[in-house]
């Protein structure tokens, strides 16, 4: 009985201790507090429409390296198929398919980069803005694309 009537005479003490601060604000302090706040919140705000910028850039550059690379295929394999021997042809094909595999990779890479340097830099830059707990959102950066 006693340990139980100590855990809620702790429990109260604890309540009380985080209670009496916020009552003894004034208003002028609680002004300035929504203040700060509003200021950190803008703050990571800017730092997301960094991010943001930069990823759309960057899956933009990918899919124009992708594409461009498919084009290329496209016309290395009909020149490879303009062959007139068997073994003009599988060389051709080969290329063209090994050459576009390259080039695919090759993007994949740049996306990864830029992905990767974006979401730091907005994390740095979040977390100088010292936002309050559970402002950013970079627990959805599993949801970004892959690149492919």
């Amino acid at each position: 009985m006693f340990k139980k009537t100590l855990v809620v005479a702790a429990s109260a003490a604890m309540t009380a201790m985080m209670i009496l601060p916020a009552v003894a604000q004034t208003g002028s302090a609680t002004t300035d507090t929504a203040s700060s706040v509003a200021t950190k919140i803008a703050c990571v705000g800017a730092a997301v429409s960094v991010r943001e910028s930069a990823l759309g850039a960057g899956i933009a550059t990918h899919g124009q390296a992708v594409q461009a690379a498919y084009a290329a295929r496209a016309t290395a394999l009909a020149q490879g198929y303009s062959g007139t021997t068997v073994s003009q042809v599988k060389a051709s094909v080969k290329v063209a398919w090994s050459t576009f595999r390259v080039s695919v990779k090759s993007a994949q890479q740049a996306w990864n980069t830029t992905r990767t340097g974006a979401w730091a830099t907005f994390k740095t830059a979040a977390k100088a803005c010292k936002p309050p707990a559970n402002v950013s959102d970079s627990a959805k950066s599993v949801s970004e694309v892959s690149g492919q």
